[in-house]
């Protein structure tokens, strides 16, 4: 594990693999870049692969109000890495992270993996986005009123790997609670675009060719984030993960790497 500063923020990362392609993982919330293991172990011939902790995450620096937009700081951490055209692979907001720079650099990105995207903000005006916010809310008051393992069980329970909160080892359980408020931090990138990405014309700026992951089980806001996404952005194609639900990469790795594999082969 290598530490050091990037965008002026202590930045965790470690380098994988010894193929002839780089490529970057960016993890989801509540995680370390160590979720994406099993997909990488699986691509170690294809890629040498660089993940880091994001902030607030693994053993990368705590994030505070004062480090500023939780979405933007990732995004340029994320730009650190890229010094020639790189793969991105991101997962639920690491997968926004990784939308956002392709948009705000597509020089430095040759292809684009986003496996389910949580970027809300591109769904909004749907019925699903509705019921999202609708279901959302219990969450949201929980924080309200301080009890963050009440909260935390609530995200678990539908952003989670359908393992019961409660039956996760104590360790886990503490390191999620610890991190819950990196949730409502996330929102001014992923449900309020503070990155601008919904304006005119910018989606287009993406011109990588893009894989849209979902699992089968997804949330209903996935396939209509999706959507948006495709009808703004013409190289972007879906395809869907069988039997799995949000967390694919933990849960499906092998059918993950493939999907990733076949893609990043194909230009």
């Amino acid at each position: 594990m290598i530490h050091d500063t990037r965008a002026g923020f202590p930045v965790a990362h470690q380098t994988y693999g010894s193929g002839p392609q780089r490529a970057l993982f960016l993890h989801c919330s509540l995680a370390s870049h160590r979720a994406w293991t099993p997909v990488i172990e699986r691509l170690s011939q294809e890629v040498t692969a660089i993940a880091f902790d994001l902030p607030g995450h693994g053993r990368s620096g705590d994030w505070s109000e004062r480090d500023g937009d939780i979405h933007a700081l990732s995004t340029r951490i994320a730009e650190s890495f890229c010094d020639g055209p790189t793969d991105l692979i991101g997962h639920s907001f690491g997968a926004t992270v990784a939308l956002r720079l392709a948009v705000e650099r597509p020089d430095l990105v040759r292809r684009v993996v986003l496996v389910e995207p949580v970027f809300f903000a591109a769904a909004r005006g749907t019925e699903a986005h509705a019921r999202h916010r609708a279901g959302f809310q219990p969450f949201a008051e929980a924080m309200a009123r301080g009890d963050r393992v009440e909260a935390t069980r609530l995200f678990t329970a539908q952003w989670g790997d359908d393992r019961a909160f409660d039956k996760l080892p104590a360790a886990q359980r503490q390191a999620m609670v610890d991190r819950i408020h990196l949730i409502p931090a996330a929102s001014d990138g992923i449900e309020h675009d503070s990155g601008g990405l919904m304006h005119p014309g910018w989606l287009e700026r993406a011109k990588a060719p893009t894989l849209l992951v979902a699992g089968e089980r997804a949330a209903p806001v996935i396939a209509a984030i999706h959507d948006a996404l495709s009808a703004r952005m013409p190289q972007a194609r879906p395809v869907t993960v069988p039997g799995a639900g949000h967390m694919a990469p933990l849960t499906h790795p092998e059918a993950v790497a493939t999907l990733i594999r076949d893609h990043l082969a194909a230009g």
